[in-house]
């Protein structure tokens, strides 16, 4: 680990990598962090603070503009004067998720959000759009931001500890820079967040497209020390004041962990350069979690977590929908029918959006042993709530999903590697459809991602590193 106590030598190490030229003209990173409010029918934005980071901008610098369509919200800076566009990304939030769940419909609630970019030289406006009915963006708010404005907060946060560099691949700006932030491990502990680190690190970069990219990437750690070990888990009567905030039980799914703790999840964060966050829960309790251009999280010591992490990256980093369907949600389903914005479902088999990869004259749905795969996936969720209802332990869930794992595998490897539209994904058992029979975003076989998913992650690493 490298002993980085001071903030300028932390700034010396992300820096590091770059040419003298690029070290020297790359703008600081600038950060909005805006409240997030409403229920299921209405929504406000609300400017919290300006905050400006203490490292330079990781992204690349002449790829500023995001067009690959991904996220249910999409923002923009554009120059004051002009209108000119500087800078757009796409993304997701724990509120575009939370407004359709059940609690959203009678409950008001704020979370706290956070959009970074190029530190301005001018005043700029700050746009933020959201999908329509129609799947358009819509803009839904517009904030003015004058970078000389005597309240942006330039002072530096607290130290999370010594920032421990996993794989320097290069510059920051010409590569994707993965931030891994420990949460529930003790000071005492540190040791052990390098160890899960380097695990998951292994299990990713084992993963294609991470491998065939690995040159692409830039990995980081940071462990900030928490005064108990592990995080909270409300269902149990477990409850952690952790440093990053990390739960189990969001929107009430036992295994759904994130950080409602924005606010100190982004200062612990500015110690390093990112582009993807990922926050590493050191518990052995199955869990995890993601969403697009948030975090990805995932319980480090559970005997799942080489396949969660690489999971949840899927969500964090490109936006991937779940293409499972049998088990239980918090979310409503749709009261339409319009094409979901993912780009690995589907609800049109015969208009998919990977429509390029499917042979000529394949079978549209492609037919599949639905009905016997769902029929145990329901038993294998029956026993799964068994067992959390009397609290069984963890060793008991890890056996019923290695059974669970052997029957699908069995089931569903003789339709390896076939492109088509097979019907069941994304919590809907009728009518979505997903590319292959078995994916990472699928199942928890020992598969890859499908065809389909390996574009979408390749096409998003293109936007942060030289392919």
């Amino acid at each position: 680990m490298l002993a980085l106590p001071a903030l300028a030598a932390v700034v010396a190490l992300a820096a590091s990598a770059a040419t003298p030229s690029a070290a020297a003209t790359t703008p600081r990173t600038f950060r909005v962090d805006l409240f997030h409010t409403g229920t299921a029918t209405t929504e406000i934005f609300s400017l919290d603070r300006l905050v400006l980071e203490p490292l330079p901008f990781p992204g690349r610098p002449d790829r500023p503009l995001d067009e690959l369509g991904l996220g249910k919200y999409h923002f923009e800076v554009r120059e004051q004067q002009g209108d000119r566009l500087l800078y757009s990304r796409g993304f997701a939030s724990i509120y575009g998720e939370w407004e359709t769940t059940d609690e959203a419909r009678g409950l008001t609630r704020t979370f706290s959000e956070s959009l970074r970019f190029p530190a301005p030289a001018v005043p700029v406006k700050l746009v933020v759009k959201k999908r329509g009915p129609d799947q358009t963006f819509r803009e839904v708010w517009t904030l003015r931001v004058d970078p000389k404005d005597p309240f942006v907060d330039s002072a530096a946060p607290a130290s999370p500890g010594p920032l421990l560099a996993l794989q320097r691949s290069g510059s920051p700006e010409q590569k994707f820079d993965l931030l891994l932030v420990g949460d529930g491990y003790t000071a005492a502990e540190r040791g052990r967040f390098e160890a899960d680190a380097r695990r998951l690190m292994k299990a990713l970069f084992s993963t294609e497209p991470w491998r065939s990219r690995r040159a692409d990437v830039n990995v980081w750690g940071l462990c900030p020390p928490s005064e108990q070990a592990g995080v909270s888990r409300p269902s149990t009567g477990l409850h952690r004041r952790s440093r990053v905030g990390a739960s189990y039980d969001a929107f009430g799914s036992e295994r759904y962990l994130l950080s409602f703790e924005n606010r100190t999840l982004r200062d612990v964060a500015s110690f390093a350069p990112y582009d993807a966050l990922a926050i590493l829960v050191n518990s052995e309790t199955y869990g995890g979690g993601g969403i697009f251009n948030l975090y990805a999280t995932v319980a480090a010591r559970s005997a799942w977590a080489e396949y969660v992490f690489v999971h949840e990256l899927g969500h964090s980093v490109a936006a991937l929908a779940d293409e499972y369907f049998t088990s239980e949600t918090a979310y409503l389903p749709a009261t339409d029918r319009v094409e979901p914005w993912e780009p690995n479902i589907t609800n049109d088999p015969k208009a998919a959006k990977w429509a390029d990869l499917i042979r000529p004259g394949a079978p549209l749905p492609t037919p599949w042993p639905k009905e016997r795969f769902t029929l145990r996936a329901r038993e294998i969720q029956a026993e799964r709530k068994a067992i959390r209802k009397r609290n069984g332990p963890e060793r008991e869930m890890d056996a019923l999903f290695k059974a669970e794992q052997r029957e699908e595998t069995a089931l569903l490897s003789p339709l390896s590697g076939q492109v088509g539209a097979f019907e069941g994904a994304n919590y809907e058992a009728v009518g979505s459809y997903r590319p292959q029979a078995d994916c990472i975003m699928f199942s928890r076989d020992p598969v890859p991602f499908c065809a389909v998913c390996r574009r979408t992650l390749d096409r998003v690493l293109d936007l942060y590193a030289a392919p």
